[in-house]
């Protein structure tokens, strides 16, 4: 019987997936093309056809990954909602986000301690990113002359620092559960921290 040809899309997505659970776990000093190719059950020579290196598998994933966060963003219509629940839903997606895909968090860890040489040269990414700061200074636009919103936020800034008040608590949980003596991913604690999060944007954007 005939081995039936493998189906390229369908073996690069197994690949991809397999890929991103191994670098999200081991960091990509530590994946192995070896370890890769039996998670996606196909010979190591295939991924290096598809991929060429273990560096560009790694940035394929990086493009994968950004490409979904910043795919469901655009989803979300901000532009649709009211300023001050756009800037809500934002908050709330991005939290979501990161609960529901830490690797996310592993592998941006992973490419900051490289220094963003992925990325950097990737084309995708930065198609990715064309509207994104714009996104943010379209919310604030509105709401100051809605009057909900000060004047000379800086969209940029605020993206950072919206994002990071929910990067920061999580990718610290285990140390900071030690300082501190509690669970920080109880489904009341994260509750209670989203809402900080939000108390502290919107009282940085009052006027």
């Amino acid at each position: 019987m005939k081995k039936r040809p493998r189906d390229p899309v369908q073996t690069k997505a197994l690949i991809l997936a397999a890929a991103m659970d191994e670098f999200a776990r081991l960091g990509l000093g530590g994946a192995r093309i070896d370890g890769i190719a039996a998670k996606a059950g196909v010979n190591k020579r295939l991924i290096y056809g598809y991929f060429n290196s273990k560096d560009d598998l790694f940035q394929a994933v990086l493009e994968d990954i950004y490409t979904d966060v910043r795919t469901a963003e655009a989803a979300l219509r901000l532009d649709e909602l009211e300023p001050v629940d756009a800037i809500c839903a934002l908050m709330r997606f991005t939290w979501n986000y990161y609960l529901k895909r830490p690797e996310f968090m592993s592998l941006v860890n992973s490419e900051n301690l490289h220094k963003a040489v992925h990325v950097k040269r990737s084309s995708r990414f930065a198609l990715l990113h064309v509207d994104f700061v714009d996104r943010i200074k379209r919310i604030l636009d509105r709401g100051v002359a809605a009057g909900v919103f000060r004047t000379g936020v800086d969209p940029g800034h605020l993206y950072i620092t919206m994002a990071s008040v929910g990067y920061y608590y999580l990718n610290n949980r285990y140390t900071l559960e030690v300082i501190y003596g509690q669970n920080f991913v109880s489904a009341d604690a994260l509750e209670a921290r989203f809402d900080f999060n939000v108390d502290t944007i919107l009282r940085l954007l009052k006027p």
